[in-house]
Protein backbone atom coordinates (compact mmCIF):
# COMPACT_ATOMS: atom_id res chain seq x y z
CA UNK A 1 0.00 0.00 0.00
CA UNK A 2 2.85 2.39 0.88
CA UNK A 3 4.50 1.78 -2.53
CA UNK A 4 1.23 2.76 -4.33
CA UNK A 5 1.13 6.06 -2.45
CA UNK A 6 4.77 6.68 -3.35
CA UNK A 7 4.05 6.01 -7.04
CA UNK A 8 1.06 8.40 -7.04
CA UNK A 9 3.09 11.09 -5.27
CA UNK A 10 5.95 10.69 -7.77
CA UNK A 11 3.46 10.85 -10.66
CA UNK A 12 1.93 14.08 -9.35
CA UNK A 13 5.38 15.57 -8.79
CA UNK A 14 6.43 14.65 -12.35
CA UNK A 15 3.32 16.31 -13.81
CA UNK A 16 3.92 19.43 -11.69
CA UNK A 17 7.55 19.63 -12.88
CA UNK A 18 6.48 19.16 -16.52
CA UNK A 19 3.89 21.95 -16.25
CA UNK A 20 6.41 24.26 -14.58
CA UNK A 21 9.02 23.56 -17.28
CA UNK A 22 6.44 24.18 -20.00
CA UNK A 23 5.60 27.57 -18.50
CA UNK A 24 9.24 28.57 -18.00
CA UNK A 25 10.47 27.36 -21.40
CA UNK A 26 7.52 28.85 -23.28
CA UNK A 27 8.44 32.38 -22.12
CA UNK A 28 10.48 33.89 -24.97
CA UNK A 29 11.86 36.68 -22.83
CA UNK A 30 9.88 39.39 -24.59
CA UNK A 31 7.75 40.08 -21.54
CA UNK A 32 4.61 39.56 -23.59
CA UNK A 33 5.50 42.43 -25.91
CA UNK A 34 5.37 41.87 -29.63
CA UNK A 35 8.51 42.88 -31.47
CA UNK A 36 9.00 43.83 -35.08
CA UNK A 37 12.13 44.01 -37.17
CA UNK A 38 13.21 45.95 -40.19
CA UNK A 39 13.63 43.80 -43.31
CA UNK A 40 17.08 43.53 -44.86
CA UNK A 41 17.92 44.31 -48.45
CA UNK A 42 16.71 41.62 -50.81
CA UNK A 43 17.00 40.90 -54.50
CA UNK A 44 14.12 38.92 -55.89
CA UNK A 45 13.29 37.79 -59.39
CA UNK A 46 10.98 40.82 -59.65
CA UNK A 47 13.88 43.14 -58.72
CA UNK A 48 12.07 44.47 -55.63
CA UNK A 49 14.31 45.63 -52.80
CA UNK A 50 13.66 46.43 -49.16
CA UNK A 51 15.48 48.71 -46.76
CA UNK A 52 18.76 47.53 -45.18
CA UNK A 53 18.98 46.34 -41.58
CA UNK A 54 19.52 48.82 -38.79
CA UNK A 55 21.37 48.44 -35.51
CA UNK A 56 22.55 45.00 -34.50
CA UNK A 57 19.91 43.06 -36.40
CA UNK A 58 21.27 39.83 -37.89
CA UNK A 59 19.75 39.05 -41.31
CA UNK A 60 18.13 35.63 -41.60
CA UNK A 61 17.92 33.86 -44.95
CA UNK A 62 15.02 31.41 -44.98
CA UNK A 63 15.31 28.45 -47.35
CA UNK A 64 12.16 26.57 -48.35
CA UNK A 65 12.15 23.79 -50.89
CA UNK A 66 15.86 24.36 -51.48
CA UNK A 67 15.43 28.02 -52.54
CA UNK A 68 15.78 31.30 -50.63
CA UNK A 69 12.41 32.82 -49.76
CA UNK A 70 12.13 36.20 -51.51
CA UNK A 71 15.07 35.47 -53.80
CA UNK A 72 18.81 35.82 -53.39
CA UNK A 73 19.62 38.26 -50.56
CA UNK A 74 21.93 41.23 -51.15
CA UNK A 75 23.89 41.99 -47.98
CA UNK A 76 26.39 44.87 -47.88
CA UNK A 77 29.23 45.43 -45.43
CA UNK A 78 32.19 47.76 -45.04
CA UNK A 79 35.70 46.36 -44.87
CA UNK A 80 36.51 45.83 -41.20
CA UNK A 81 32.85 45.15 -40.28
CA UNK A 82 31.68 41.78 -38.99
CA UNK A 83 29.75 39.80 -41.59
CA UNK A 84 26.84 38.25 -39.73
CA UNK A 85 23.87 36.33 -41.09
CA UNK A 86 21.85 33.23 -40.33
CA UNK A 87 20.35 30.56 -42.56
CA UNK A 88 17.19 28.65 -41.63
CA UNK A 89 16.60 25.75 -43.98
CA UNK A 90 14.00 23.08 -44.56
CA UNK A 91 16.60 21.02 -46.48
CA UNK A 92 19.97 19.59 -45.44
CA UNK A 93 22.94 21.02 -47.30
CA UNK A 94 26.26 22.75 -46.87
CA UNK A 95 26.26 26.55 -46.86
CA UNK A 96 29.40 27.78 -48.64
CA UNK A 97 30.59 31.40 -48.60
CA UNK A 98 32.80 31.69 -51.69
CA UNK A 99 35.90 33.89 -51.56
CA UNK A 100 36.14 33.50 -47.80
CA UNK A 101 35.90 29.71 -48.28
CA UNK A 102 33.72 29.20 -45.21
CA UNK A 103 31.41 26.19 -45.01
CA UNK A 104 28.82 25.05 -42.50
CA UNK A 105 26.36 22.18 -42.62
CA UNK A 106 22.69 22.91 -42.01
CA UNK A 107 20.24 20.15 -41.18
CA UNK A 108 16.67 20.08 -42.52
CA UNK A 109 14.66 22.23 -40.13
CA UNK A 110 17.86 23.66 -38.69
CA UNK A 111 19.67 26.97 -38.47
CA UNK A 112 23.32 28.00 -38.83
CA UNK A 113 24.98 31.32 -38.06
CA UNK A 114 27.91 33.01 -39.77
CA UNK A 115 30.02 35.65 -38.03
CA UNK A 116 33.40 36.59 -39.51
CA UNK A 117 35.42 39.74 -40.26
CA UNK A 118 35.00 41.49 -43.62
CA UNK A 119 38.66 41.41 -44.62
CA UNK A 120 38.35 40.91 -48.38
CA UNK A 121 36.75 43.54 -50.66
CA UNK A 122 34.44 42.37 -53.40
CA UNK A 123 31.21 40.49 -54.08
CA UNK A 124 30.89 36.96 -52.74
CA UNK A 125 28.21 34.32 -53.20
CA UNK A 126 26.77 32.21 -50.40
CA UNK A 127 25.11 29.10 -51.73
CA UNK A 128 23.58 25.75 -50.91
CA UNK A 129 26.65 23.89 -52.12
CA UNK A 130 25.17 20.51 -53.09
CA UNK A 131 22.22 22.12 -54.88
CA UNK A 132 24.36 24.84 -56.50
CA UNK A 133 21.65 27.27 -55.32
CA UNK A 134 22.75 30.85 -54.52
CA UNK A 135 21.08 32.21 -51.38
CA UNK A 136 22.98 35.47 -50.76
CA UNK A 137 25.32 37.93 -52.39
CA UNK A 138 27.69 39.54 -49.90
CA UNK A 139 29.27 42.85 -50.91
CA UNK A 140 32.28 44.12 -48.95
CA UNK A 141 32.99 47.79 -49.75
CA UNK A 142 36.36 49.48 -49.10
Amino acid sequence: MNSNITRVALGIAAVAVAVLLLIVLKDDGSGGEETTSTPTTTKSTSGTTKSPPTGNEIPTIVVKGGKPVGGVRDLSFEEGDRIRFEVESDVSDEIHVHGYDLMKDVEAGGKVSFDFPATIEGVFEAELEERKQPIAELTVNP
